[in-house]
């Protein structure tokens, strides 16, 4: 992507890439927006896709419009870095109290700036998008893992995955939750946090399927990574990297 990205710029345009989460993310946003300014090109950060944190409706709005400004101002981008990120638990720790504003934060604002950035990436240039997730996301981990036998094999099969199965999961675990037996159902760990990269995941598979029966020259690429156990304002500061 470096030759690329020096490519379109010399070409008179140079190439624009969105990092989410500044410095609260899993992979730290600065440091993310930083190495791609070394491979030539322009970053601009956004702290995170809920416009605070909040899920409520002025996040939501802010997405759009945010994605309207990059077009106007920049004709575009062709790198978007889903790295914001929250998980309310440390150590030991595995409270859901905050299931929903983990959901909402981890997956539907992934999600929401996805559907609002990939109309104004510029495909010609190979349009990357590249999603931070978990291994605490897999769907087959050997502890971590969901419960239900029957939606884990929808989920890995990739003729059943659909945006609606991704979607109708994450609704229902806030409700199952308030419910006594929730635990034996969902991941054992950071139970919260793993359904949401769990969904991220999914649903980065579904859109390189989409996105891969594109003609050359109007491909965009998907993909998503663990960076480890990073030190940033998520983690607490606490990590080995």
């Amino acid at each position: 992507m470096g030759k690329k990205g020096k490519e379109a710029a010399r070409a008179g345009g140079r190439a624009g890439a969105v990092v989410t989460g500044a410095d609260r993310g899993i992979g730290y946003g600065y440091e993310i927006a930083r190495q791609l300014a070394l491979h030539g090109l322009h970053g601009r950060g956004r702290e995170d896709p809920c416009g605070g944190g909040d899920g409520g409706e002025r996040g939501v709005a802010s997405v759009p419009a945010f994605a309207a400004w990059a077009a106007q101002t920049h004709g575009g981008i062709h790198v978007l870095v889903n790295n914001a990120g929250v998980n309310f638990n440390r150590g030991a720790d595995n409270s859901v109290e905050f299931a929903d504003q983990v959901i909402e934060t981890n997956y539907l604002g992934t999600k929401r700036m996805i559907e609002a950035m990939m109309p104004v990436m510029k495909p010609s240039h190979d349009g990357r998008i590249v999603n931070v997730s978990s291994r605490l996301g897999r769907l087959n981990g050997r502890r971590n893992r969901i419960g239900d036998a029957s939606l884990r094999e929808r989920l890995l099969n990739d003729d059943h995955l659909f945006e609606e199965l991704i979607d109708e999961m994450v609704m229902k675990f806030p409700e199952q939750t308030k419910q006594d037996n929730w635990s034996s159902k969902w991941p054992q760990m950071y139970t919260d946090y793993s359904v949401s990269k769990l969904a991220v995941n999914a649903y980065t598979r579904l859109l390189a399927m989409i996105l891969w029966d594109r003609h050359d020259g109007q491909k965009i690429y998907i993909n998503c990574f663990c960076p480890g156990w990073f030190k940033t304002a998520m983690t607490g500061w606490e990590g080995n990297i």
